[in-house]
């Protein structure tokens, strides 16, 4: 049974509620119209037809969302498999030349090790932030089947980063009160999941709905701010600091797991666009321009806020980075996502100082359903840390 909310605070009146929800979303189509006398069983306007494709939409649908075929949405089939085919759990990442390193007095410069620490503090919550808001808000509000096939998908692999962020923190013997307090403590970190945190509470509210412009703008931001600002910029800035550190032999068994987070990352990343794009094709209406500027006002927000983060993380600089670079590279990334949705971009001039980083996860290359194609992925077990 689907929970919307903690269960913790779930009565029996609240029970009743979320399978009312779910009843109506499951059987609308079994409430049509009775039958016109002499009609038979597949026309329009029977309640017993069956569905077709031209029956689904991604929101606002009416249509049974227990019936996963007729596919409508053949790229969301294709992400799930595609997903299911790169999995891979931390336990299969050998740590023992992590620990070597840590323990070592010489090992990592002091700016390394705090560089680590933070990036830790911040991946150990933001994962979890996500899959709550798929499980408790996004899921109830895309009423098609195949897209919900892959946000399960997708919670499950949040679900394997938050353990593998676990699994290093608990290898290295830090201190997990440390790292795992450091989105209350640490106001750089605090920052950004306080900008995410009212886009959470609009989804996971059980009082909301969709179906007014009002509604359906506001999910819509909701998975703008999470598709191309949670998981399409702030994991960026981490994700460069720890492969860097790969790429120079150190904390290699950390490195392999984020290189594996970020694959996984750039389709949910991926999936999330092309859900906006299609909530776009499907209800134009949505997409003014009060509303296209509101959104280019957010994602400016979210390259202050990941760049204070890069500050905050590298305050001297490290491993041949530093926050200026990060600056460049920061809005780069943000006129991609600008462009991936159809927004026009917020800087002008900027390169990719990363070059490495878009071979590592393709970030040039990277396509939506609605630039052609995906990226190619491998099961976990074929990828290889160079």
């Amino acid at each position: 049974m689907l929970l919307f909310e903690d269960e913790t605070n779930t009565n029996d009146t609240d029970a009743v509620a979320s399978w009312d929800l779910l009843r109506d979303q499951s059987f609308t189509v079994k409430q049509t119209a009775p039958v016109a006398a002499g009609a038979t069983r597949f026309e329009a306007g029977n309640a017993d037809r069956r569905i077709t494709v031209e029956d689904k939409r991604i929101i606002n649908c009416k249509a049974d969302v227990n019936q996963l075929v007729p596919f409508k949405y053949h790229w969301a089939w294709d992400k799930y498999l595609s997903a299911c085919a790169n999995h891979w759990m931390p336990q299969e990442v050998n740590m023992s030349r992590d620990i070597a390193l840590w323990k070592d007095p010489n090992g990592l410069t002091d700016d390394e090790r705090f560089l680590v620490k933070r990036n830790l503090g911040f991946f150990t919550t933001a994962d979890s932030l996500a899959a709550n808001n798929i499980v408790l808000g996004t899921y109830r509000h895309i009423t098609n089947p195949e897209c919900r096939q892959f946000l399960l998908r997708q919670a499950f692999e949040e679900a394997i980063h938050t353990h593998a962020y676990q699994y290093i923190v608990e290898s290295l013997g830090l201190d997990e009160g440390e790292i795992f307090n450091m989105y209350h403590e640490v106001d750089s970190i605090r920052d950004k999941d306080t900008f995410l945190l009212p886009f959470i509470e609009t989804l996971t509210d059980p009082n909301f709905k969709t179906g007014t412009l009002e509604a359906d703008q506001s999910l819509l931001k909701s998975l703008v701010v999470f598709a191309c600002i949670m998981e399409g910029m702030f994991f960026y800035v981490g994700f460069t600091q720890i492969l860097a550190l790969g790429r120079q032999n150190k904390m290699t068994g950390a490195a392999e797991q984020y290189q594996y987070i970020l694959r996984d990352e750039s389709m949910h990343c991926n999936f999330g666009i092309d859900v906006i794009n299609q909530i776009k094709l499907e209800n134009p209406h949505l997409w003014t321009p009060a509303f296209r500027d509101e959104l280019r006002g957010l994602i400016q927000q979210g390259v202050e806020l990941e760049y204070r983060y890069a500050e905050d993380t590298m305050p001297r600089g490290v491993l041949g980075l530093n926050a200026p670079i990060f600056k460049e590279y920061l809005r780069y990334i943000a006129n991609r996502r600008c462009q991936q949705i159809g927004l026009d971009p917020l800087f002008s001039n900027v390169t990719n100082p990363f070059p490495w980083m878009s071979e590592m996860m393709d970030l040039k290359k990277e396509k939506n359903f609605f630039e052609t194609r995906v990226i190619e992925y491998q099961t976990g077990g074929a990828l290889q840390w160079d």
